[in-house]
């Protein structure tokens, strides 16, 4: 497997980016990724399911298990690039009924997936859905008691500003945490799990999604992201305090914890 690419922590710099192996315009990257997931965003759930073999829910379980919403005060709870719900519908669920979740996503066709999924659970008050750019978030600041974003960031053009900008709408106190595809660390997984994901995943694409090339940019763009060791430097380099990452599943996917101290 390729290296992946270190990460500075002035991630805005620059007037190039990557568009998974293809070199783009830093203003270009946005309206691509939009394109990917406006194809996308009807199959996406079922897709995750297909190419994770369900792994994903058991992820997703344990990353949304870290915020621990209070049950017995107001929480209040930001999922960026949350579109379909996933991780906000475990956290409502967790904290009850002082506990209020905004998802956010710039991707409307993946938002009103989660509010389609959202009016079958009947969460109508403790889940708003709200259009916005991880890089400039239509949000007051220090608002949030937790920050979550759930295989959102590689998506994202400059990092550096929505980490930026998670630092700034959290309280003193406020937990961040990211969930990302990372880096197989174990020999011989290595190898499998490329092999299924330049050539099988792509395939299930056209298969179930009637597309190939936006399941080939989402394999591309995990080997894009940095490892977990330069991000969590990229995290601190933001002001975050008490950064650390847990590897899961070999590696191929880490979470990565991090306070507003």
């Amino acid at each position: 497997m390729a290296a992946p690419a270190p990460l500075s922590p002035r991630t805005d710099s620059g007037d190039t980016t990557h568009f998974g192996f293809t070199d783009v315009a830093l203003g270009d990257k946005q309206g691509l990724v939009d394109d990917v997931f406006n194809t996308v965003a009807d199959r996406y759930d079922l897709m995750n399911d297909l190419m994770s073999g369900g792994l994903h829910r058991a992820w997703k379980a344990v990353f949304a298990a870290r915020v621990k919403p209070s049950r017995h005060e107001r929480f209040r709870h930001l999922d960026v690039a949350g579109g379909t719900g996933d991780i906000a519908f475990r956290v409502a669920a967790a904290g009850g009924p002082l506990t209020d979740v905004t998802v956010l996503d710039i991707n409307t066709a993946m938002l009103e997936v989660g509010r389609d999924r959202a009016a079958k659970r009947d969460l109508k008050g403790h889940v708003d859905f709200v259009t916005g750019n991880a890089e400039s978030l239509p949000l007051p600041g220090k608002r949030f008691d937790a920050y979550t974003i759930a295989f959102g960031i590689r998506n994202v053009p400059r990092i550096g500003m929505a980490l930026a900008e998670a630092y700034r709408v959290l309280k003193r106190g406020g937990h961040f945490l990211c969930l990302e595809f990372s880096s197989v660390d174990v020999p011989g997984l290595d190898k499998i799990y490329d092999a299924f994901s330049f050539k099988a995943i792509p395939a299930m694409g056209r298969l179930v999604a009637g597309d190939a090339e936006p399941y080939r940019y989402l394999v591309e763009s995990i080997r894009k992201f940095p490892s977990p060791e330069l991000f969590a430097d990229a995290i601190g380099a933001a002001g975050f305090r008490n950064v650390s990452y847990t590897r899961l599943t070999g590696g191929v996917v880490t979470i990565h914890s991090a306070w507003k101290l």
